[in-house]
């Protein structure tokens, strides 16, 4: 087939593509900028009411639903709009917490966050080994970066850059600082590179991939990446789960949990299949526990 013409019939699209991301980034920046212009507690109360008042009216809302009652089925139907308008209201205020979130102090005591299991990671350190965190979409996720530079540990995030690049800029600003590296071709030899000069490296691992492996998640087939195990078994690290729950308002709990056993039995392919059902189980626990600040809206099943 002749493919000459292809990027001339692409064309027309990049200019759409370029309004609507200054569109975007407008209506983000105008929102941070009202956020920013209020003290935490109140953004974060303003963006919670905000979302739950228009997201569970969204059609993506109804991925939610589909994912809600696939991987949690005991729950009544009234019980799954609770959680999914719970669920809208704590990503309504993660957003309105970016522009403060550089100015929270992780370790104040007392303060907005409480951290537990610091232990775990310490004890890794004074053994001199690298360390692997891992957590995924829950609580408020951009408070295990930001504990992790100001606790002065040379630290890469692997994460995935908002689609619209100009919000990303905007977000990585409000971060305030850290090592990021979006997935892909070039974070991937970042994260690598990272490991490879003695620093350690964070991931979120609970977003759908059309590669990786297959493995049990809520009882379902889930494509699974397989960096973390990989990178694990070849650096010989200590893999440390950190959650971070929300307790109230904008009021956190962060807590590095013991290390998983990180099999060696010599089948490599097995020994990473066997450490990320680790993972995948360690992440089901926390969101069956507290279902409402998990992400549904991600297609992490198959449709």
């Amino acid at each position: 087939m002749d493919t000459t013409d292809a990027p001339l019939a692409a064309e027309p699209r990049a200019p759409a593509a370029a309004w609507r991301h200054r569109i975007e980034a407008a209506a983000a920046g105008l929102f941070f900028a009202a956020m920013r212009a209020l003290p935490l507690g109140l953004a974060s109360a303003a963006g919670g009411a905000l979302a739950r008042l228009i997201g569970p009216h969204l059609p993506i809302s109804g991925r939610a639903r589909r994912n809600l009652a696939q991987a949690l089925p005991e729950l009544a139907a009234k019980e799954r709009r609770r959680v999914i308008a719970a669920m809208w209201d704590n990503l309504g205020r993660v957003a309105a917490e970016y522009p403060h979130l550089a100015r929270i102090d992780v370790f104040a005591a007392p303060g907005r966050v409480a951290v537990a299991g610091l232990a775990h990671l310490e004890a890794a350190l004074a053994a001199g080994r690298q360390v692997i965190m891992f957590g995924g979409h829950l609580g408020n996720w951009e408070l295990a970066p930001l504990a992790a530079r100001q606790y002065g540990l040379a630290m890469t995030h692997f994460y995935r850059a908002a689609n619209n690049p100009l919000v990303d800029r905007m977000i990585a600003r409000c971060r305030g600082g850290g090592d990021f590296a979006p997935k892909g071709a070039a974070g991937s030899r970042r994260a690598f590179a990272a490991l490879r000069r003695g620093g350690h490296l964070a991931m979120l691992v609970d977003q759908k991939l059309n590669d990786g492996i297959a493995v049990p998640f809520f009882g379902r087939p889930a494509m699974t990446a397989p960096a973390l195990a990989l990178l694990a078994l070849h650096f010989d690290c200590v893999v440390l789960p950190v959650r971070v729950e929300r307790r109230r308002g904008a009021r956190f709990r962060l807590t590095v949990h013991p290390p998983l056993p990180v099999p060696r039995s010599g089948d490599r392919a097995g020994d990473v299949a066997a450490l990320m059902t680790q993972v995948n189980r360690t992440l089901e626990a926390w969101i069956r526990e507290r279902p409402e600040q998990w992400f549904w809206l991600h297609r992490r099943w198959p449709d």
